[in-house]
């Protein structure tokens, strides 16, 4: 394969010319100027003497960053295209593709997003947009290593190409450090309890750290949750209003009794849990973590029709198979689960037709736990 490396050179020179650097903070870095290789694809009805396939590119850039956040490079690359001639004799075309970018660095420069237009000059020319995502490695202070991947797409013609880019660039000027501001002196503390009144006006010398006080230095007892407790003896601000609270403020809790029952009914002759994130188990799965020390028995039921035994059978493996739902899907401790099979034993619906037999087909859970809530007031 041809290589046509002279454009990308001369590029390159006149961009190394604009290496100085302006004092302006807050930039990681002021500008840049970068050599890279490039493995191009181009789509194959592409006309460049006759049908493209891909190639190598070797190229330069010069980008100026605005701030920390956005910037603008102007791209060159020298591109050497395989293609096929319609006799099925290969060739390659040389060419070069030039253009400009707009660039966003996410937080950090993580990563950067960049777009712009490209202009190709081969056998043919066209003209292209471009998307696409990279990153500057941190491989040494002053060298930075650069990896992107980019889609371009014809605007005279509805082409589409891609590319990989692996190159260097060399960081130029920066962020500014500029001399510490002295510290001014310190001046003479006339506020010997630090409330704010200096002690020529303060009545009240010596009050608590923290106090809230008047125009005189003395601490009032303001109540600004009306809770009964002053502010300054206060340690749970903003309780509810209708809570009763303790000698610091604090609502007190007494225990009440929450329960929830889940039923999840089966196909005939089936134990698989035909839809595991149902918003009963979801609201059931919650449950069971928020009161982590619970335990549930979860009961397998089966429907009429059948054998005893492998009814028995079928309500024990539909037990077993929402305790794995539970387990694997929702991350509840298989220690707090257990199961039990109760076959045709307990029938929701014993009138013994279909619409019965699809109830009592079916798993049952009910959960009891205790939850601390709020005491009102009298």
């Amino acid at each position: 394969m041809k290589k046509t490396f002279n454009v990308a050179a001369i590029a390159l020179a006149v961009m190394s010319a604009n290496s100085y650097a302006q004092d302006n903070s807050g930039k990681p870095f002021d500008s840049w100027i970068g050599l890279h290789g490039m493995y191009y694809s181009a789509e194959e009805t592409k006309p460049a003497d006759d049908i493209m396939e891909d190639g190598m590119g070797f190229g330069g850039e010069y980008g100026w960053r605005f701030d920390e956040t956005w910037a603008v490079r102007a791209e060159l690359t020298a591109l050497d295209i395989d293609y096929k001639q319609l006799l099925g004799r290969d060739d390659s075309v040389s060419g070069v593709s030039y253009g400009v970018d707009g660039m966003y660095f996410l937080p950090n420069d993580m990563w950067y997003l960049f777009g712009g237009y490209k202009r190709q000059d081969f056998s043919e020319n066209h003209d292209l947009i471009n998307l696409g995502i990279g990153k500057h490695w941190d491989i040494h202070e002053k060298v930075k290593l650069v990896t992107e991947i980019a889609g371009y797409q014809g605007l005279d013609e509805s082409y589409n190409d891609y590319s990989a880019k692996v190159g260097v660039v060399f960081p130029m000027g920066g962020s500014s450090s500029s001399a510490p501001t002295p510290a001014p002196s310190t001046p003479v503390n006339n506020d010997t309890d630090n409330d704010g009144v200096m002690n020529n006006m303060d009545d009240c010398a010596n009050t608590p750290a923290g106090a809230q006080v008047d125009n005189r230095g003395c601490e009032i007892t303001a109540d600004s949750d009306n809770d009964g407790v002053a502010d300054n003896k206060d340690q749970c601000a903003d309780t509810p209003r209708n809570d009763r609270v303790d000698a610091d403020g604090c609502t007190v809790f007494e225990q009440k009794e929450v329960t929830h029952t889940v039923r999840v009914f089966f196909p005939h002759n089936s134990a698989e849990v035909t839809d595991p994130r149902a918003e009963n188990i979801q609201k059931f799965a919650s449950f069971m973590q928020r009161y982590g020390k619970t335990d549930a028995l979860i009961e397998g039921h089966a429907s009429q029709p059948g054998d005893a035994q492998y009814n028995m059978d079928l309500s024990k493996r539909r037990a077993e198979a929402f305790k794995d739902v539970l387990v694997n899907e929702y991350d509840i401790d298989a220690s707090r689960l257990s199961t039990e099979g109760f076959g045709e034993t307990q029938l929701l619906d014993e009138s013994n037709t279909a619409e019965a037999h699809q109830k009592n087909r079916r798993i049952h859970i009910r959960v009891t736990a205790t939850e601390e809530v709020p005491k009102e007031r009298n």
